[in-house]
């Protein structure tokens, strides 16, 4: 399964059936479609009601942290009623671009949380370069008895064992097939499998073979086969316990 996509950002979500359709005949049993914004997260909803293996997720993106309002508030936690949401996100801190000044994306993601917290939904957070302030924010905020997920990580071992302390799960994005990923190969090797989730945050960072090409759903099996090689247990070991957790985080049937 695909726990994180952007099919919106699919050629702008003109393909989303083609893409799906290929996604399911490949061995791609669902996806989750992730909101970035109001737009992106009404989008995600609709795709989730006209597509039986897409799931959604609403949100506002740490580089969207400043259109986050009372009233985007009310409407995302209307959304987040719908039953084809099954988290809440992405929402996070993001270090590397400046779209929105560090405080105002604190603000916005310890406002996030309380709302996710209090409609006991998991949530996917965007973290890059911020892991003490994400690892603190998450502590003093917490504890989260619906859980969530390090999206796209790209940390250490040792980062990724203090998420999970926390009780969250770890996904796991092409960027593993890299050959330059030593980090990332070192840290899949150090996470039990039972806290491991696959995603492709297509259209984005796309697995060898397909590096520098628009990424989708399918190619979740390039990155379940590099975890299986980095961890010496077969591809079906990976995908069945992959979807185990996916199963016990999100509440999806698959």
């Amino acid at each position: 399964m695909d726990t994180h996509c952007h099919l919106d950002m699919i050629d702008d979500g003109l393909y989303a059936d083609q893409v799906m359709d290929r996604a399911l005949a490949a061995g791609v049993r669902a996806v989750i479609t992730i909101g970035i914004d109001m737009e992106s997260s009404r989008k995600a909803v609709a795709f989730a009601h006209n597509h039986a293996a897409v799931y959604a997720a609403v949100g506002i993106h740490p580089h969207h942290a400043g259109d986050l309002t009372q009233d985007t508030l009310a409407e995302l936690e209307q959304l987040a009623g719908n039953e084809r949401v099954v988290a809440f996100g992405e929402i996070g801190i993001d270090t590397v671009k400046d779209y929105a000044p560090l405080a105002v994306q604190h603000s916005a993601f310890t406002r996030q949380l309380h709302l996710a917290k209090r409609l006991d939904l998991p949530v996917i957070v965007h973290n890059r370069e911020a892991h003490e302030q994400i690892y603190e924010l998450l502590q003093a905020h917490g504890p989260f008895p619906a859980a969530g997920v390090i999206h796209c990580f790209s940390g250490d071992g040792a980062t990724a064992k203090k998420f999970i302390d926390l009780g969250f799960y770890i996904s796991i994005p092409g960027v593993v097939t890299f050959n330059n990923a030593q980090m990332l190969h070192d840290a899949v090797r150090a996470i039990p499998l039972s806290r491991l989730l696959i995603e492709t945050d297509a259209p984005f960072l796309a697995p060898v073979p397909f590096r520098g090409k628009t990424n989708e759903p399918l190619y979740t099996l390039y990155t379940a086969q590099k975890i299986a090689e980095l961890k010496d247990v077969t591809l079906n070991e990976v995908a069945g316990q992959t979807t185990a957790n996916v199963q016990k985080l999100f509440g999806i049937s698959v």
